[in-house]
């Protein structure tokens, strides 16, 4: 078993007997730790206090009062933010509950960063008997922003915001952004493709999220019957992350459905589809309409999948048994933001609204 992004607080959660996993105090004080909420040479005294009453006792009551009194406006709203994401998650019991509730209630008053922290060690724990790197590689991208690199024909997919300090420092955080400030050279960006002959370096470093992921497809320029991919290469990023969608809708749903990235779209009765991004939703929208989509916007589709359930009667019974199309794409800035939390309230399931 391998003991892959250390970071994601797994260690420090418990697990439920339905596999789901509850909160703790040690949990809580990774949030209070990280650079939004640790202290600062300018922090207050009553920062201070706070911050030292909550190691203590994450889980203890913060008076208004004492929140009113951090002189840093800053501060105030992080720690408001904090105590509205933990009252929630300890009311919700477990992080898939509270996960979920954001979703349905439709009102999100927490920060996006949140929503991705759950979504690591939700994964961590989906994956947690994990062998296979490419899988891993690809969970990522449920949780982190990638950036998206065309050139001939290979597609590659790599952490956003690891690239952009590479880009930004050459990889030596402050010093290097001095240096590049002073038009000294960096040094180049050393990032791998994950293949066969380097996955074992994966684990040790997998918090760094520091490799490439091959999501390339043969893509045919004939669409005259529809959207046309060629099948995936034997080990593609696309169907790691079919396997990594499989395992996110059956951890939450309790249903098992199979994802696999498509050869092509030739379905004249298509009764459902679920966008894996913004871009994805609003793009399959409007080929179902059969609206005209031009020619650059659908190059931004990196791929297509087809969901099926395995036991048809768990869907809804207008459409049990057809096929559920997914879509991957990037924006206009070649950047990759999954929505997760779509396949989990948009699939057609027995009994949704």
């Amino acid at each position: 078993m391998q003991n892959f992004w250390p970071s994601s607080g797994f260690r420090q959660l418990q697990i439920t007997p339905r596999g789901w996993l509850a909160p703790t105090d040690d949990y809580l004080r990774l949030f209070l730790n990280r650079p939004e909420l640790a202290l600062v040479p300018e922090s207050c005294a009553a920062e201070h206090a706070l911050h030292a009453a909550l190691l203590a006792a994450p889980s203890g009551q913060v008076a208004e009062a004492e929140l009113q009194a951090l002189q840093d406006p800053d501060a105030r709203e992080s720690y408001g933010l904090f105590l509205r994401f933990r009252d929630g998650l300890l009311a919700a019991g477990t992080l898939e509950a509270y996960y979920l509730g954001l979703f349905r209630s439709g009102s999100i008053a927490i920060p996006p960063l949140f929503i991705d922290l759950l979504a690591q060690a939700i994964l961590r724990q989906v994956l947690d008997d994990a062998t296979d790197a490419y899988e891993v590689r690809a969970a990522e991208m449920l949780f982190r922003v990638q950036r998206i690199s065309t050139q001939d024909g290979q597609v590659l997919a790599g952490d956003r915001d690891v690239l952009d300090m590479f880009n930004e420092t050459g990889g030596l955080g402050d010093f290097g952004r001095f240096l590049a400030e002073a038009q000294a050279p960096l040094r180049s960006i050393n990032m791998q493709v994950l293949s066969d002959d380097n996955a074992p370096d994966y684990w040790p470093a997998s918090d760094r999220h520091s490799f490439l992921l091959d999501l390339t497809h043969e893509i045919s320029n004939d669409l005259s019957h529809g959207l046309v991919f060629t099948m995936t290469r034997a080990r593609s990023g696309l169907t790691a992350l079919a396997r990594v969608l499989e395992k996110w809708v059956a951890h939450f749903l309790g249903v098992a459905v199979s994802v696999k990235p498509l050869q092509k779209i030739e379905d004249e009765a298509w009764r459902w589809h679920v966008g894996l991004d913004v871009e994805a939703t609003a793009l399959l929208n409007d080929l179902y309409e059969g609206r005209e989509v031009e020619a650059g916007r659908m190059q931004r589709l990196l791929s297509l999948f087809r969901l099926d359930f395995a036991e048809p009667q768990e869907m809804r019974a207008d459409v049990a048994g057809k096929p559920v199309y997914l879509g991957l794409m990037m924006n206009a800035e070649d950047v990759l933001k999954l929505k997760p939390q779509n396949l989990l309230l948009n699939l057609p399931l027995k009994g949704a609204m």
